[in-house]
């Protein structure tokens, strides 16, 4: 992978979201040029566009100051950025304000422009082939919205959208001047893009330096992912253990629970990283695997999550590994709160582990009948990571440690870890069904029963208003 290998070998690709985070002036070679200087020219290109957007020297198409950002992406192009957004709003430029638009339901956008004024506003569109159905979509609507508000005048687009993209063709012809297309390559995946120019919102809201020392601590995780040996390696043994209580003990889930507010959307960027990465059912060269492979992902911040579904962790019959995620400082220190918080954390961990058995129940005087109910097996294991303080620095290291996490799993279950053909197949459907349901007169349904009944339905109930 380092190397520039194509490892991607479905796709045949190399795999190199660790050049998009390599100090400038190393070398990573891949078809003949070395691709950090590449990477290097465009985080400058994002700098410079960024600084003027910040201190307010670039302007909007009326002149008026841009207050409000709004990527429109999906899967790994907002996934991404809505976590770094989140995770580092401590840092964040608090006279701006950004949102994030994915979902094709029309209520996603309303909602996010809904207080937003189109002379304000600026529209980042990550897709980099500038096809994407839900991403067009939205970006469209978005396009008609701020004519709309901007008098109808062809020429704001370009003040008002800019691209991440790689089809200069696409991004021209929808009016967005192509000196403000941020480039990426087929070498990084959606899911290990949140640090190339996809990252461009999350630069904006926190600033270039801010965004370096983000890169600077997933460049420091790879290095320790790829020079410590194994006994050490935070990645590999964390691989390692998933391994083992995926197909040792039968584990089907992984709870991520982050004892930071401002990580609240951690687990669900590692819902894509994870399972769109080893959610595979053949082997690298094609043959059915005879194993589990991706245990499903899921979590939420605590201590919410202890008033949730923690009885089902501590008392439920499923083996539910933890991994819980804490920080020794808080970055709004309040009274007595943060100690409880990690007090809390500490205590989860210690109660999983160890329980309280059916004697220690008994000496604490309850009632021989809701004994049983009482009673914690423990010995149900988790992972605490602890750093000093949530900083752009620290939380490159905690993704790149889960990428790369993610690659030892892949590795010993053999499947590829970088291709995500699963997610095809409905996207093709979808595309012949759409027309189906817009046609203006009853068109013919080669779908299965249920779905053309379905399509009956909707068509049905479209036309009764």
């Amino acid at each position: 992978m380092f190397r520039g290998e194509k490892i991607n070998i479905t796709e045949n690709r190399a795999v190199l979201h660790v050049a998009l985070r390599a100090p400038r002036g190393e070398s990573i070679v891949v078809d003949g040029e070395n691709v950090v200087a590449h990477v290097h020219a465009v985080l400058d290109k994002m700098a410079a566009f960024s600084n003027p957007v910040r201190s307010g020297v670039r302007k909007g198409h009326t002149g008026k100051r841009i207050r409000n950002v709004v990527n429109i992406g999906i899967g790994g192009s907002d996934l991404g950025p809505v976590m770094a957004y989140e995770a580092l709003k401590h840092y964040s430029d608090r006279a701006m304000t950004f949102r994030f638009v994915s979902n094709i339901d029309g209520t996603d956008f309303a909602e996010a422009v809904r207080d937003l004024d189109p002379a304000e506003t600026l529209f980042i569109v990550s897709s980099k082939t500038f096809t994407t159905l839900e991403t067009m979509t939205n970006a469209h609507t978005a396009r008609a919205w701020s004519l709309k508000g901007l008098g109808e005048d062809e020429k704001s687009v370009a003040k008002h959208f800019v691209a991440v993209s790689t089809n200069a063709a696409e991004v021209s012809k929808f009016g967005i001047d192509t000196a403000n297309m941020f480039g990426f390559w087929d070498w990084v995946g959606g899911r290990y893009s949140m640090d190339s120019a996809i990252g461009l919102s999350t630069m904006l809201a926190i600033g270039p330096d801010h965004f370096r020392a983000m890169l600077d601590g997933l460049h420091q995780m790879d290095e320790h992912f790829r020079k410590t040996p194994f006994e050490q390696n935070l990645p590999v043994l964390m691989g390692l253990l998933t391994v083992w209580y995926n197909n040792f003990f039968g584990a089907q889930t992984v709870a991520v629970l982050p004892y930071e507010q401002y990580l609240k959307r951690f687990p669900a960027y590692l819902q894509q990283l994870i399972m769109e990465s080893n959610g595979k059912h053949v082997t690298l060269d094609g043959t059915e695997v005879a194993y589990s492979t991706s245990p499903v992902y899921w979590g939420e911040p605590g201590t919410n999550g202890q008033h949730s579904f923690y009885q089902l962790i501590h008392q439920g019959t499923r083996l539910i590994p933890c991994d819980f995620i804490a920080f020794s400082r808080s970055l709004n220190p309040l009274g007595r709160h943060h100690d409880m918080l990690l007090a809390n954390v500490f205590a989860q961990a210690e109660a999983l582990a160890f329980g309280k058995t059916r004697e220690e129940v008994k000496t604490e005087g309850t009632p021989e009948w809701l004994v049983p109910h009482r009673v914690f097996e423990g010995n149900r294991p988790s992972n605490l990571l602890l750093a000093e303080r949530l900083t752009p620095e620290t939380l490159g290291k905690l993704v790149a440690l889960y990428e790369h996490c993610v690659f030892t799993q892949g590795v010993i279950w053999n499947v590829n870890p970088f291709d995500q053909w699963g997610v095809e197949l409905g996207k093709v459907l979808a595309q012949r069904i759409i027309p189906e349901l817009e046609s203006k007169t009853a068109p013919t349904l080669g779908h299965d029963r249920s779905t053309n009944n379905l399509i009956r339905r909707y068509r049905k109930s479209k036309e009764a208003g």
